[in-house]
């Protein structure tokens, strides 16, 4: 069942044609320290105060779209050992009902992490927890939208977790403050190549993304219960509040991710490069045009003509394609040519070195 329900899911996501539009990722300084600690749901621990809380989470579609009505933020630390993430959800009415590892959280409020640890778009992780500390864990080796697959059996070895309640959970009479997540994910589970398989160093980034899903409810017989549409009587749909905005209600575009650079010491050097990220948002943009011409003609366009894309932009990005029948592989460099880029039929984002 629970596959079927993932099948569903990519189903449902679809690409909108639409003009390119830049998106300013969300961007986070991930400061190292020299000792691991005990994961327990507490975010208030000493440890806690050497990092800085991310933005408010958005909502999915939009710095400004409506306003969530709940706060959401996180912070995190990495060490020799973990990566760490700490989350804090206001909340006043905390209730899951899920507690089989591996089922479908999102069917209760919950926080995701998704984590792209060489920011290919593909061969990434996402894991969800609700208030019961009841835990989704799986791996992509491509977004949805090529189709997967999905390896729901997948396991984080080492995974820690924790979730504190501020208040009660079910209990619709009486008001809650929030409730707060820890996470310790062994570096072990954030590669996927032997390319990968080291720990940071200074200066050096992931793409992650945190989502959280918010429903609405009511409160029949004394329980909380999902709120539907009056006419259909079919769930309204949830919430989706998250870190670095989408721009259309689907998590699954790695490319649009936030950035974590990864820093051992105090640094002043701002790691960000916007033409590194307009370059990969460019080249991300040309696939998913080429996705919608193949989805509805079969065929790919020849040119970069058609996708009436600024020729100045395209100029500017030293942007080339060579297509052929059933595949083509589109390239791209910074404006200095200091960075290049290489995009394949799939959309996989790879950096020429």
């Amino acid at each position: 069942m629970k596959h079927l329900l993932i099948v569903l899911f990519s189903i449902g996501i679809q690409l909108q044609a639409q003009e390119f539009r830049f998106i300013e990722p969300e961007r986070y300084l991930c400061q190292k320290i020299d000792h691991d600690f005990t994961i327990d749901g507490n975010i208030k621990k000493e440890e806690w105060q050497e990092a800085a809380w991310t933005n408010l989470f958005v909502d999915i579609e939009g710095r400004y779209i409506k306003k969530p009505y709940y706060d959401t933020r996180a912070k995190m630390l990495w060490s020799d050992q973990y990566l760490y993430f700490a989350f804090e959800l206001k909340d006043h009415h905390i209730w899951a009902n899920i507690t089989e590892k591996d089922a479908v959280i999102f069917h209760d409020n919950d926080i995701e992490l998704f984590i792209d640890a060489n920011g290919d778009t593909h061969n990434y992780i996402e894991l969800e927890l609700n208030a019961l500390n009841t835990v989704w864990d799986l791996f992509l080796s491509k977004p949805y939208r090529e189709g997967g697959p999905v390896l729901n059996e997948f396991d984080m070895t080492g995974l820690i977790t924790a979730v504190q309640i501020n208040g009660t959970i079910n209990d619709p009479n009486d008001k809650d403050e929030s409730w707060t997540v820890e996470v310790a994910i062994p570096w072990k589970n954030l590669v996927t190549t032997s390319q990968y398989r080291r720990i940071p160093k200074h200066g050096k980034s992931m793409r992650i993304n945190f989502s959280r899903v918010q429903w609405d409810t009511e409160v029949i017989d004394g329980k909380y219960e999902k709120l539907r549409n009056k006419e259909t009587g079919k769930l309204l749909p949830e919430n989706n509040w998250i870190w670095s905005p989408m721009g259309e209600i689907d998590m699954h575009r790695p490319e649009l991710w936030g950035i974590v650079t990864f820093v051992d010491h105090q640094d002043n050097q701002s790691f960000y490069n916007p033409d590194e990220e307009t370059l990969r948002q460019l080249l991300a943009h040309i696939y998913k045009q080429q996705r919608l011409e193949k989805n509805k003609n079969g065929k790919y366009f020849q040119s970069l003509k058609p996708l009436n894309i600024k020729p100045d932009l395209l100029k500017k990005y030293h942007i080339q394609i060579n297509v052929l029948e059933f595949t083509y592989e589109i390239i791209g460099s910074t404006p200095d040519k200091k960075i290049s880029y290489y995009c394949n039929n799939e959309g996989r984002l790879i950096q020429i070195q």
